[in-house]
């Protein structure tokens, strides 16, 4: 047996273990709309007590218990408020990510080995015990050797032998989203693969600190003397896919908001740029910093009446393409102007909802929930809160959740919940509106679309002469994939057919596999 196989199926008891001892089977909702291989699963785990414990607590503990791949991956689904209910995410939302630090010695001998040479000749000073201790890496403070100068820096450590956990534990979370995807057409719509696979994809780029480097340099650029945001310099020689050195930047805690008011801040000018902070990585350089909780956010308060942000972790970014950028700022402009009509077109024209939607009756709906919203004054709104009871709502209409678009709403509930920690009295609609409509002037402007146009034309031209000869294969051309398409759809049909069966064979198998677990665990 490989490696890889046996380090799947030791973390596969692991997991059975946790959910026996958690009784995780008391959170299906309806046990008997499960496959039945499924129940056959869950059924031995009835011979175990249930702890006294609420259902949403035992499952963030287990998943604390699970360790960094499942606490990160609860951490992702807590910010999905429209898959998840409120109570759920909720309690997913507690998920602690502090973990006890790897040896010093060790972190050591990891840098020195990444680096090529002993530490002394780099650092003036290393520090034994350790800033901070996460799941993923930990943080030493140190000095380095730089252009005849000692500058004080941090040094981020990944932690060994993690991407083999990260690899077994997700493709056990891939295998349960399959079927949840492959027997229930409400798990289908909320592409439960593609969330697994953005969620490993995302971890392992976080393993790798080359592109944590390369993301704070293009982050530091898009901000270069900007009033807003401060990105700290990245050490560039120093840094390996294992070792991140950075500048050691001082600031005030966001979540302090004690020591700031102290030092005093201007606070609502501190909560408005930090909205204008957000929607300029959105839409104007579209390179977001995507892990915005207050771990990882500073306030440089050297002129408390014109107070700047401190970013750390530029490990997890998001960008958008050009037509969800677009799309998203007018579905938020007609949500403004209240043009309930528009939002509706546009959800069909962006594909967000099947093209068979009834749009009338989508128009509708959506009036119900915003209307009685904007009959409250501003300063009473949550926009965050708002586009999760959208989110909702349209799912009665099978709109597809856009996984493009998943981080993008985690960012704004961070940046919101921060927002009104700071200035309870932050109207982020009214903040954000005239950003949006002056983005979109510029956008539509003759003299953008003019510039457009400039920058297409050496390709249609380039193109032109190919014109008739593409127009008259056209027709020839469609025949031929349309008959490789249903060539294809044959050989989908045999593939499918022949993967039930291994499938049940491999159910049965697991299913054994779990009962002596189980059988042995009781014992």
């Amino acid at each position: 047996m490989s490696g890889d196989r046996g380090l799947s199926l030791r973390r596969l008891g692991t997991i059975l273990k946790t959910v026996a001892r958690y009784r995780l089977d008391t959170l299906v909702p309806d046990p008997r709309a499960l496959p039945w291989h499924l129940r056959a699963l869950l059924a031995p785990l009835r011979l175990f007590p249930e702890p006294p414990a609420a259902p949403n607590e035992r499952l963030r503990l287990a998943l604390e218990s699970l360790g960094p791949v499942f606490v990160k991956f609860g951490q992702m689904l807590s910010t999905r408020r429209d898959l998840l209910p409120p109570a759920l995410a909720d309690e997913l939302s507690r998920l602690q990510d502090r973990v006890a630090p790897f040896p010093s010695a060790q972190a050591h001998d990891l840098v020195a080995r990444a680096l090529g040479q002993d530490l002394s000749r780099i650092f003036s000073a290393f520090s034994s015990e350790p800033l901070a201790s996460a799941s993923v890496a930990q943080v030493h403070a140190a000095r380095l050797h730089y252009d005849g100068r000692d500058q004080d820096v941090v040094v981020k450590i990944v932690r060994p032998g993690l991407a083999p956990i990260i690899r077994a534990d997700t493709a056990i979370l891939r295998s349960l989203a399959a079927q949840f995807e492959r027997y229930s057409a409400g798990a289908r719509r909320l592409h439960p693969t593609e969330v697994v696979d953005d969620y490993e994809r995302t971890i392992l780029e976080e393993l790798d600190l080359s592109r944590e480097a390369a993301n704070t340099e293009r982050l530091r650029q898009d901000f270069a003397d900007s009033p807003l945001l401060y990105v700290p310099r990245v050490y560039r020689e120093y840094c390996r896919p294992n070792v991140l050195v950075i500048e050691r930047v001082s600031g005030i805690p966001i979540a302090d908001t004690a020591r700031l008011k102290a030092a005093g801040t201007n606070m609502p000018l501190l909560a408005a740029r930090g909205v204008e902070t957000f929607f300029t990585q959105v839409f104007e350089t579209n390179f977001f910093h995507a892990d915005m909780h207050p771990g990882n956010i500073f306030v440089d308060v050297t002129n408390p009446d014109e107070p700047s942000y401190i970013a750390i972790d530029c490990a997890i970014v998001g960008s958008l393409t050009e037509e969800d950028q677009d799309y998203l700022a007018r579905n938020l402009l007609a949500f403004f102007h209240r043009d309930y009509a528009a939002v509706a077109r546009l959800h069909l024209e962006s594909g967000w909802v099947p093209p068979d939607t009834d749009a009338a009756a989508f128009e509708t709906v959506i009036r119900d929930l915003c209307e009685p919203i904007f009959e409250k004054p501003l300063s009473e709104i949550s926009f965050g809160e708002f586009l999760v009871d959208l989110f909702q709502t349209a799912s009665q209409f099978r709109m597809e959740v856009q996984p493009q678009l998943v981080l993008l709403q985690k960012t704004l509930l961070y940046i919101e919940g921060l927002g009104r920690q700071l200035y309870p009295e932050l109207d982020l609609w009214e903040t954000a509106q005239p950003f949006m409509e002056r983005w979109m002037e510029q956008r539509l402007s003759p003299a953008r679309a003019m510039q457009s146009m400039i920058d297409q034309a050496p390709r249609l031209v380039e193109q032109l002469p190919e014109l008739p000869e593409v127009l008259a294969s056209a027709s020839f051309r469609l025949r031929k994939i349309e008959h490789h398409l249903e060539r294809q759809t044959r050989e989908l049909e045999r593939l499918e057919s022949r993967e039930i069966t291994l499938q049940r064979r491999q159910y049965w198998l697991l299913a054994a596999v779990a009962v002596s677990m189980l059988i042995a665990l009781s014992g």
